[in-house]
């Protein structure tokens, strides 16, 4: 009976530690940095949503470096805000969607990063997914704004008409 209830006192401790071990490991709530970022990020994909280009814009550097999904490079805020522009050639329009996964920001730099999915929508942001995969870009906090400073996209699914679009090899 005796070595029963000490078996059980130490199980019970064990799984007291383990969970305060958890707790300890647990992500903290949002600083106001990382809140200003993902609000921002969320602005600028609801912008793409509803083909705003000028507010897409409002979120990068005037020095904006992105990699395109497929390889291609974009140097400076008027050839970025550019590229989402319809072609005129009556080739469907692929409207940019981003979810933020990750933002880390740094403790000594007005620097963060973030991770996250993309997703290419025909026609709509609503339309179907013709491209997809992943991005991470680069914030600077300038005169207490967080703006996009670069951006890297990574095709890694396609569908459909998505899947005719050529890599830079």
């Amino acid at each position: 009976m005796i070595r029963h209830a000490k078996n059980l006192q130490r199980s019970v401790l064990l799984l007291l530690l383990a969970s305060l071990g958890a707790c300890a490991m647990a992500p903290t709530s949002a600083g106001p940095d990382e809140a200003a970022i993902r609000a921002a990020r969320l602005a600028q994909t609801q912008a793409l949503a509803e083909s705003n280009l000028d507010r897409v814009a409002s979120f990068w550097t005037a020095d904006i470096s992105i990699r395109r999904a497929l390889g291609q490079p974009v140097s400076g805020l008027e050839a970025a805000r550019k590229v989402l522009e319809p072609s005129g050639t009556g080739a469907p329009v692929i409207i940019y969607q981003r979810e933020s996964t990750s933002v880390e920001v740094s403790s000594n730099w007005p620097l963060a990063y973030e991770i996250g999915r993309w997703s290419g929508h025909l026609g709509s942001a609503n339309g179907p997914v013709v491209l997809g995969g992943r991005y991470s870009a680069q914030w600077v906090k300038r005169d207490g704004q967080w703006l996009i400073r670069s951006e890297v996209y990574v095709a890694l699914t396609c569908a459909d008409a998505g899947c005719k679009y050529p890599a830079l090899p």
